[in-house]
């Protein structure tokens, strides 16, 4: 467990040096197209601000846009009852506990480390789940808050959004910065600052997928080892799988986050899934179940 958030640690620092790299070069060709260093400048620094910001808010953001409301143990008795035992089990903090009202069965987990922690769950989640399987969902996702694996994700959330809005500007710097420039640029830089606007959120999505799958396996069995009951973890994956669904809020720089892939799915989406598939994780369960 200790390494595993050892890992953690390292990795958010790849992932922050990595996006750093993809802004500047996406910043450095800009540069170059308009003769004007301080565009790679100026654009490296909004970026960096921008990160900060949405790593130290990402919590509260990811919370809106999945149209999430806190709850106190009156409101939800169930759920927050569930959560509060988890909470003491494993020795973390009481995190934030949130409901989203949706259909589809959902649930994840947010925070910068286990002191700034949240969950939630779907009202689809509490529907179709007895206690033993509810409890199996929310104790994976408070492994993803033991092993800073809400670090990572806010990371990824928070840099995912900068990798957006650096190319929505490019795009926007092309077709008003040479309406203005009278299309005076250099055919080629046009072309590499298209194909980086085009290329930087399949990469982001890719870094994404790299950081999530394992996670999303090492917290299913972390489940199990905290509740001590394997059957309950795999229970609640068969219903996921059978009873999945994509949400009505629906956001790409959040998928990673949640315990069923969120997202409605085309053929590049399902290739570019941060989540593993269900049967996968079923079967590794099921497979391990006399070693838990």
């Amino acid at each position: 467990m200790y390494k595993q958030i050892a890992e953690n640690k390292r990795r958010t620092i790849y992932i922050i040096i990595g996006f750093v790299l993809l802004v500047g070069v996406i910043a450095t060709l800009f540069a170059w197209y308009y003769g004007d260093a301080w565009i790679a400048v100026w654009t490296v620094i909004i970026a960096i601000i921008y990160a900060v910001f949405q790593y130290y808010a990402s919590g509260s953001i990811s919370m809106a846009m999945a149209g999430a409301h806190e709850i106190a143990k009156k409101d939800n008795p169930r759920l927050y009852n569930i959560v509060e035992n988890l909470s003491i089990t494993t020795g973390l903090p009481m995190p934030k506990v949130y409901v989203i009202q949706d259909s589809a069965p959902n649930a994840f987990a947010t925070g910068r480390d286990p002191k700034h922690a949240a969950v939630a769950a779907t009202t689809g989640l509490m529907d179709i789940m007895d206690d033993k399987e509810l409890t199996a969902v929310m104790a994976h996702e408070m492994s993803h808050v033991k092993n800073y694996d809400i670090r990572v994700s806010m990371i990824v959330f928070g840099l995912v959004c900068v990798i957006g809005l650096v190319s929505d500007i490019a795009f926007r710097m092309m077709f008003y910065g040479n309406r203005r420039r009278n299309n005076e640029g250099s055919p080629v830089g046009y072309v590499l600052i298209l194909i980086a606007a085009i290329l930087s959120p399949f990469v982001a999505a890719i870094a994404q997928m790299a950081v999530s799958r394992q996670r999303e396996y090492l917290a299913d069995a972390s489940a199990v080892n905290i509740t001590r009951y394997p059957e309950g973890m795999i229970d609640a994956l068969k219903k996921l799988q059978s009873h999945g669904r994509p949400m009505k809020s629906q956001n790409i720089a959040a998928e990673s986050m949640y315990i069923n892939d969120p997202l409605r799915k085309g053929f590049f989406n399902n290739l570019l899934s941060s989540h593993p598939p269900l049967e996968k994780r079923i079967e590794r369960l099921e497979h391990g179940k006399t070693t838990f």
